[in-house]
């Protein structure tokens, strides 16, 4: 079983930026940023695989970055340039699997109890 725990979240201007944790109990064969939005389904944002190979949607691209500290059991989320449309709540994911041919929730396992990011 593998226990995650985010943290980092919080309130900024737009344009500001943020770096969110989440320390996880061991580093799986992928590793993973969700966020949810009020009133929508979760949606995969950065995915990063225990090589160190990333993937990123679209609407994140360019202004957000994925990344694996295995001394630390971590993975961080650096976000720039914020927009207001970035407000959600955040979730690290983790999936036994090495093959994760799209971000979404079915192929994660486990999921931390998430950290509030609110643009203004």
């Amino acid at each position: 079983h593998v226990q995650l725990v985010e943290s980092g979240g919080g309130s900024v201007p737009a344009g500001g930026s943020l770096q969110l944790s989440c320390v996880s109990s061991l580093i799986t064969a992928s590793m993973a940023w969700f966020r949810q939005k009020p009133g929508q389904e979760r949606e995969g944002i950065a995915l990063i695989t225990r090589h160190g190979s990333t993937n990123y949607d679209d609407s994140v691209q360019e202004r957000f970055s994925i990344s694996l500290d295995y001394a630390k059991n971590t993975i961080f989320l650096q976000m720039n340039d914020l927009k207001p449309d970035d407000t959600a709540m955040y979730y690290c994911a983790a999936s036994e699997s090495a093959w994760v041919p799209k971000i979404v929730a079915p192929f994660f396992s486990y999921w931390g109890q998430g950290t509030q990011v609110t643009v203004s």
